[in-house]
């Protein structure tokens, strides 16, 4: 039985990019979450927040597993754990340089064609919307 990596409750699976933003099924996009942390008021799926520090953590995870700036499908699949068949069609609109595909691209396809940063964190303070109740 899977367990909530935040309270250890009784979980199901999250995809950290999210299928309809491209995400792939592959250990390091999954994040184990129990119903309140997955789909509650502070789970990914309601707090843009929680969102985005989830994915910032898992680029970070893949640069530095991916220190090589190339490699081939068949080193991929073994570190990421994704078939060969599926990265490849993942890779379908990126060069195959002799040396494999570049770092910097299969981020980017794994990343769901998008790429994080920390001032994207910053930023999503500023846009918090402030109520004057007075």
């Amino acid at each position: 039985m899977l367990r909530c990596e935040i309270c250890g409750k009784s979980a199901d699976k999250h995809h950290i990019v999210h299928r309809c933003q491209g995400g792939i099924d592959y250990p390091l996009n999954i994040k184990h979450l129990c119903p309140e942390h997955h789909r509650g008021s502070k789970g990914p799926h309601k707090c843009s927040e929680v969102d985005l520090k989830y994915k910032l953590e898992l680029q970070n995870k893949l640069e530095k597993l991916l220190p090589k700036e190339y490699y081939t499908i068949e080193k991929l699949s073994h570190l990421l754990e994704i078939k060969p068949r599926a990265l490849k069609k993942l890779m379908i609109n990126h060069k195959l340089h002799k040396e494999g595909y570049k770092k910097a691209d299969v981020i980017y396809e794994l990343m769901g064609k998008m790429i994080y940063d920390e001032v994207m964190l910053e930023h999503y303070y500023d846009f918090m919307p402030v109520f004057n109740l007075a």
